[in-house]
């Protein structure tokens, strides 16, 4: 039976006997960050077994003490995993609540568990531990998502759709090619949070305060236990600094504006005025008043995601610039935005994902656009190069004033006639006709990486085995 304590007492033994008194309630509430790094308690825990292992491995602690908190840390993972467990603000953070209620449960031993660490290393650890998980449902997020992608461009690869430059009609290309526009920038997204989960998997653990610990540790085997591929090498730089958690803010951020480009694309093509695709009602709203409307909701919160994305992105960015070395409280703040940022890419990835799995895109309605606009322009102007000897200029000049004469016809190129043609060049002959079809314009796009349905399949090949 332990004896009551009020949260001044509690705090004052954790603290230590530097302290006679405890904080006032203000700076209970600027300091405590237990209000959201309690998230961190899988990767607290875990930690806090590896060390204690590692300390009874070495001698520094006995086995018997070590069994003890292995078998207590256990209990508090089970309480607060049912939502027993009694978080106090008073403790200030995941890693002393966690340590306090140990102590209530097995008693002396719990004091041993910090021997050799300190909050630095210890916080150091268990945040990189989190974006490391973060890293990893973002891989297995992308994939999907670009597996959704490449179901849509398999199904299109040789539908034909108006290509944009400042939105307005450029050339023909085909659905699979825009689809696969968007498995490329997806595929570097993707190998972003790899490359950034490579560097970031050395462990912390052992740096302790700043400058390591006189204690024979072994920190190789604390990092093998936590699935690390080293001990940081420097134990200053081990607590100090968040270029982890910044990483993973920035590929997330550029994954971000990804997703919000294709969302305002769905929105586009959604619309009355362009009937490209439908959402299904899957991830569509109405409106409170207008009983036609079919509102792509998702599509505009996944478009509006980057903002709060990006903010978290300046904002550790913030936090971090001009921090002398090693560890400061600045660095508190370092943790609510990554968890919002994460928690907001995750959501739209899934958002994302989903919609295209489910949308429908309208194969009449993207041909019937391609062939207007004018659009098979630079087919005219290639051919006038390739078959009429016309440097491009003067073929460019050319098939402008065919442009001109088109639209005072009120026609496409298609349908001027031959002789109307000639009397712009007379170089021009019948088979000018082979060129200026929205299929034949696609069709020639033959280069890597161009629009030809035959390479878009290899594309989509490509990404089949890659995935």
């Amino acid at each position: 039976m332990t004896d009551a304590k009020t949260p001044d007492d509690t705090a004052n033994a954790m603290w230590g006997g530097r302290f006679a008194s405890g904080p006032d309630a203000i700076m209970t509430a600027i300091n405590a960050s237990i209000g959201y790094d309690r998230r961190l308690y899988t990767q607290d825990i875990r930690g806090s077994r590896a060390h204690a292992a590692m300390l009874a491995a070495q001698g520094i602690i006995d086995s018997k003490d070590a069994e003890a908190i292995r078998e207590g840390l256990l209990t508090v993972l089970s309480e607060i995993e049912a939502g027993n467990f009694p978080f106090s603000e008073a403790l200030e953070d995941i890693h002393m609540n966690v340590e306090a209620r140990l102590k209530e449960l097995i008693g002396e031993p719990a004091g041993r568990l910090h021997t050799g660490r300190s909050r630095n290393d210890q916080v150091a650890t268990d945040f990189r531990l989190w974006v490391r998980d973060q890293c990893d449902a973002a891989i297995q997020g992308l994939r999907a998502l670009i597996g959704s992608a490449l179901g849509q461009a398999e199904a299109g690869a040789d539908w034909v759709m108006p290509g944009f430059t400042h939105l307005q009609t450029a050339q023909p290309v085909t659905w699979g090619h825009h689809m696969m526009a968007y498995v490329e920038m997806f595929g570097r997204d993707l190998s972003r949070f790899q490359d950034a989960r490579k560097r970031m998997n050395e462990s912390p653990l052992g740096a302790a305060a700043l400058a390591g610990t006189g204690y024979p540790i072994d920190r190789e085997a604390t990092a093998r236990a936590l699935d690390f591929d080293r001990p940081m090498a420097n134990s200053l730089d081990a607590v100090s600094d968040r270029d982890f958690a910044l990483e993973f803010l920035s590929a997330a951020s550029i994954c971000a504006v990804h997703l919000s480009r294709l969302a305002e694309e769905l929105v586009i093509w959604s619309s009355a005025q362009f009937r490209f695709v439908s959402m299904s009602d899957k991830w569509s709203t109405g409106s409170s008043i207008m009983p036609q409307k079919r509102n792509p909701d998702a599509a505009e919160l996944i478009r509006a995601k980057i903002g709060r994305i990006l903010g978290a992105n300046v904002a550790l960015f913030t936090v971090m610039k001009g921090l002398p070395l090693a560890y400061s409280k600045d660095m508190q703040e370092d943790k609510e935005q990554v968890f919002d940022a994460a928690d907001n890419l995750m959501l739209a990835l899934a958002a994302m994902t989903g919609m295209l799995a489910d949308l429908t895109a309208n194969r009449e309605k993207m041909e019937a656009a391609a062939s207007a606009g004018f659009s098979t322009a630079t087919d005219l102007a290639d051919w006038l190069v390739r078959e009429a000897g016309l440097p491009f200029r003067d073929a460019h000049h050319v098939t402008g004033s065919l442009v001109a004469l088109a639209e005072e016809q009120g026609v496409d190129l298609p349908d001027l006639t031959l002789a109307q043609m000639q009397s712009v060049n007379p170089a021009i002959t019948e088979d000018v006709f082979n060129v200026l079809g929205v299929h034949n314009s696609v069709a020639s796009r033959q280069s890597y990486g161009g629009t030809a349905p035959d390479q878009v399949r290899a594309q989509i090949a490509r990404w089949k085995g890659q995935l």
